[in-house]
C-alpha cells in the first residue's frame, strides 16, 4: 500500500486513515475501489448492524426519501413517535429524545441526570462518577467524562463535574459518593477502552448503591445497544435496568441517529425548552431506525447473534492456544469481541487487513471484532481462517533469528 498521507486532501487530518477506499458493500463484505473484497468485522465501528445495502434499510430509506426528509421538531413526526414507542416497549424506558450521534446522546443523558436533581430540590447534585478506561464521546463534556488525557490535551480547561474511579471498583465508587453526587455513568462493556466487560454483579451493586443514595444510574450503550451483545441492550445481561441510557451507532444501521432514553421519573426535568436538536429524529432517520428494529426484533435474529458469538469465541480460543506469542486473551460479549494482543495491536490490524479482514484497534492493546449481526457460519469460518493466516505470519516474524554454525 502507498503511504496513507501520499494523497493530498483538504480533509482535516484528524484521522490516520488507511490508504483504502470502498465503492460498495454487500452484506458483511465491502468492495474496494480496486475491486478487492474485504470481510467487514469493523462494521463502521459497531454501526452497520445489518451489514451493507440491507434490502430492508435500502427500501425504507429510498421510500422515505421520495416523501419528506426533514421538517424540524416544531411539528409532530409520526416515524419518530413510532420509533420511540418501540424503544420504550422493548426496554425500561418511558421517554426518548432523538439526536444525531453518540456524543450528543451522552450530553443529553448527562443533562437529564443533573436536571432531575435540580427539579427535585437538589441543584448542588451535579457530579457524575465515571470509570478509568471509559470513552463517552468527543465533545468537551464527554471527553471530561471519559477522562483520558490523550484526548483532553490542548483543549483548554477540562469540564468539571466528573469524578473518575478505577474500573469496576465498588469500594472506590462508594468512597466517591457524596452530597454533590448526581449519577454514576458506565458502559456495560468498555469498547474503546479494550472490550472490558463489566461483571453483571458489579452492575447490580451499582443499582443498589444508586437506590440507596438517590442517584441516577446512567448506561452508555452507544456501542453495546441494538443487539451487539446478544440481547437488545447490554444492561439486560445484568438483570437490572438503568434510569437513563444513551444509544446511537447501530440504531440507524449506518444512517446517523442517536437517542437518550429515560424513565418517567428520571426524565421529569426535561420539559419544553430544556433541550433541543435541529436534525434529531427527523423523518428520514427515524424511518430507517424503525426498519432496523423490524429486522433486529424479528423472531430468531438475536438467537442467531448469540449462536454466532459462541461459535466465533470458540474458534478464537483455539487460535489463542495455537499462537500464544500473538494472542494473550479473548474477551467480550455477543459480537463485541476483543483479541488482547501480545504483538502491537496496530500490527495485528494491519496483518488482518492484508488478509482482507477489517478490524479496529482499541485500548489495552486490543483488536476489536465487530462483525454485522447478520453473519453466518461460513463467514465466521472465513474470518477465522484470515486471522489464522495473519497470526501465523506475525508469530513467524516474532521468532528470534538463530545463527547457523559455519
Amino acid at each position: 500500500m502507498t503511504d496513507r498521507f501520499a494523497v493530498a486532501s483538504h480533509l482535516m487530518p484528524t484521522y490516520a486513515r488507511a490508504d483504502l477506499a470502498f465503492e460498495r458493500g454487500e452484506g458483511a463484505w465491502l468492495i474496494a475501489t480496486t475491486g478487492e473484497r474485504y470481510l467487514d468485522f469493523g462494521s463502521g465501528v459497531a454501526v452497520n448492524v445489518l451489514g451493507h445495502a440491507h434490502p430492508a434499510l435500502v427500501e425504507a430509506l429510498t421510500d422515505q426519501a421520495h416523501k419528506v426528509w426533514h421538517v424540524s421538531n416544531l411539528f409532530r413526526i409520526p416515524e419518530a413517535e413510532r420509533l420511540a414507542d418501540r424503544l420504550c416497549a422493548a426496554s425500561f424506558a418511558d421517554l426518548v429524545f432523538f439526536c444525531n450521534s453518540g456524543a450528543e446522546a451522552m450530553e443529553g443523558a448527562i443533562k437529564t441526570a443533573r436536571k432531575y436533581h435540580a427539579v427535585s430540590g437538589h441543584p448542588e447534585r451535579v457530579d457524575i462518577i465515571t470509570y478509568e478506561g471509559a470513552f463517552h464521546g468527543r465533545t468537551l463534556a464527554t471527553l471530561a467524562a471519559g477522562g483520558q488525557k490523550k484526548y483532553l490535551e490542548g483543549f483548554g480547561p477540562v469540564a468539571g463535574g466528573f469524578i473518575q474511579v478505577p474500573f469496576a471498583d465498588l469500594e472506590a465508587t462508594k468512597k466517591a459518593v457524596g452530597p454533590t453526587t448526581a449519577a454514576i455513568l458506565i458502559e456495560p462493556v468498555q469498547g474503546e477502552g479494550g472490550v472490558r466487560v463489566v461483571p453483571p454483579e458489579f452492575l447490580r451493586q451499582l443499582r443498589q448503591l444508586c437506590d440507596d443514595n438517590g442517584l441516577m444510574l446512567v448506561f452508555d450503550e452507544v456501542q453495546t445497544g441494538i443487539g451487539r451483545t446478544g440481547d437488545l441492550f447490554g444492561y439486560m445481561h445484568s438483570g437490572i435496568a438503568p434510569d437513563i441510557m444513551a444509544l446511537a451507532k447501530a440504531l440507524g444501521g449506518g444512517f446517523p441517529i442517536g437517542a437518550f432514553v429515560a424513565t418517567a421519573e428520571a426524565g421529569k426535568g426535561m420539559t419544553a425548552g430544556t433541550h433541543g436538536s435541529t436534525f434529531g429524529g427527523n423523518p428520514l432517520a427515524t424511518r430507517v431506525g424503525n426498519a432496523v428494529l423490524d429486522v433486529v426484533l424479528s423472531p430468531g435474529f438475536l438467537e442467531n447473534t448469540r449462536r454466532m458469538s459462541l461459535l466465533l469465541k470458540q474458534r478464537l480460543a483455539e487460535l489463542k492456544d495455537r499462537y500464544p506469542s500473538v494472542i494473550a486473551e479473548v474477551r467480550g460479549e455477543g459480537l463485541l469481541l476483543g483479541l488482547v494482543c501480545v504483538v502491537p495491536n496496530t500490527d495485528m490490524v494491519a496483518a488482518l487487513r492484508n488478509e482482507k479482514l477489517l478490524t479496529i484497534a482499541a485500548g489495552d492493546n486490543v483488536v476489536r471484532l465487530l462483525p454485522p449481526l447478520i453473519i453466518d457460519d461460513s463467514q465466521v469460518a472465513e474470518a477465522v481462517a484470515m486471522i489464522d493466516r495473519a497470526c501465523a505470519k506475525l508469530a513467524q516474524a516474532a521468532k528470534p533469528v538463530t545463527e547457523t554454525a559455519v
